[in-house]
């Protein structure tokens, strides 16, 4: 059966989690965490030498990195990745967007005051920039949802999918959703897709 190596906690595990929830697709989920170490175990390395988690394992052995690279490789011929050309670039748009620009923010926040391992690294100014370039990113999705219902065209795609996972939980590193109407009205159109699972969920 196909593995995803991954941490239950985690926003960028989530997200093939969420793709495969909707999709009906059947996985193990084997729990490999930073927070005890196991992600730098020799045996895991041997798998991922990035020593990071999402990690997928095909049937046949074969292993793929990278949270969106595995929502990609999963929605390839589903309706999470439009035929269109140019909606399947914006989705990658908002991949990138996902990775560069919003998640070193609004999930690394999370983190610093929510993991207590993570605790040292809470100083006043990471914390200030953090919020200051997550307030940036939310705005960023608040102005292209203001006028969009997803991010890639008319339908959910693997950006929605990428998007939702740490904003859903923003509040929980201390921003506030109320101040971006069109990303919590967005947050709810992804919530009513059939197939959604919470964070927590596993198969």
């Amino acid at each position: 059966m196909t593995r995803i190596y991954g941490m239950v906690d985690s926003g960028n595990c989530y997200k093939p989690r969420l793709l495969l929830a909707k999709l009906g697709q059947t996985f193990e989920h084997v729990e490999v965490s930073s927070h005890n170490g196991a992600t730098r175990s020799a045996d895991y390395l041997a798998k991922n030498p990035n020593g990071m988690v999402p990690l997928l394992e095909l049937e046949d052995g074969r292993l793929l990195a990278e949270s969106n690279a595995i929502l990609l490789y999963f929605a390839e011929g589903t309706r999470f990745l439009p035929s269109d050309r140019y909606l399947r670039g914006q989705a990658y748009q908002w991949l990138f967007f996902e990775q560069y620009s919003h998640e070193p923010y609004i999930a690394v926040r999370k983190a610093l005051l929510t993991f207590p391992e993570r605790a040292k690294d809470a100083t006043p100014e990471r914390l200030a920039l953090t919020l200051e370039r997550g307030n940036k990113a939310l705005g960023v999705m608040e102005k292209h949802l203001a006028k969009n219902a997803f991010f890639a065209g008319d339908a959910m795609s693997v950006a929605d999918i990428a998007l939702y996972a740490y904003t859903a939980d923003a509040g929980k590193g201390g921003f506030d959703l109320g101040a971006y109407p069109a990303v919590s009205a967005w947050l709810e159109r992804v919530r009513a897709d059939p197939g959604h699972v919470s964070i927590d969920w596993l198969p």
